[in-house]
């Protein structure tokens, strides 16, 4: 709790001082999306944590012109057995897409799908025993299929 409470702080800093202290026509992105996107794409819990209290506020962070929009994990089950998978099916979406709309999709794929998968692992992490086991499972099986599929919908995109 505390931990997202600091992401949120940190969120809402960020979007105060870029709000501050940029000017821009209404139709331009900031000059530092590229690195926020960057920052809301890595593969550990503070940049999952950061993306998630931005995801809460997406009007502080309209400017950047940010694709906010999944279909969560797509033709797979959101939380498959009952492993909610669906937040870090959410956040993979937004690197893709919007990684794809900045035309620098293939140079941040392969990290894009790490984050997903340490997402997932994350999520695997909470359980114990033969919980954990079999959800790991799972996030091994949603990776291997991203790094596929993503690759052949990037081709066809």
């Amino acid at each position: 709790m505390a931990r997202t409470r600091r992401a949120v702080m940190v969120a809402a800093g960020v979007a105060a001082i870029v709000a501050v202290g940029t000017a821009t026509p209404a139709q331009a992105a900031p000059a530092d999306k590229m690195k926020v996107l960057a920052n809301f794409t890595q593969t550990s819990a503070a940049s999952y944590d950061a993306w998630n209290a931005a995801r809460s506020h997406q009007g502080d962070w309209a400017a950047y012109g940010f694709d906010w929009s999944t279909d969560y994990c797509t033709s797979s089950p959101d939380n498959p057995y009952g492993y909610p998978f669906k937040m870090s099916c959410a956040r993979h979406d937004f690197g893709y897409r919007n990684y794809r709309a900045a035309g620098q999709f293939p140079a941040n794929k392969a990290r894009l799908d790490n984050a997903f998968y340490e997402d997932l692992k994350r999520v695997c992490a909470k359980y114990s025993g033969e919980d954990r086991t079999e959800c790991n499972s799972l996030a091994k099986v949603y990776y291997e299929a991203v790094k596929v599929l993503g690759l052949k919908r990037a081709a066809a995109a």
